[in-house]
């Protein structure tokens, strides 16, 4: 089984915690990235191992502004 985690947060967050989010993100295989018109960023990784998903999800609830949920796909 796959998970979708997908992770949302405003362009002013992404200014200030970038490097916080890069640095959890390396340990996870690369996401798929888009940037809204308003500046607002939506990051999705598909990844197989639950505890991963539940890890990179609680990692990104710990930066402000960041939100993360997760579904099985």
């Amino acid at each position: 089984m796959m998970w979708l985690v997908t992770i949302h947060c405003s362009e002013d967050n992404w200014r200030t915690q970038a490097t916080a989010f890069n640095a959890i993100a390396d340990k996870y295989p690369a996401p798929s990235t888009k940037k809204m018109p308003n500046g607002q960023r939506v990051m999705e990784y598909q990844l197989e191992d639950v505890g991963d998903a539940e890890a990179l999800q609680e990692e990104c609830k710990q930066l402000e502004g960041f939100r993360a949920q997760f579904e099985s796909m």
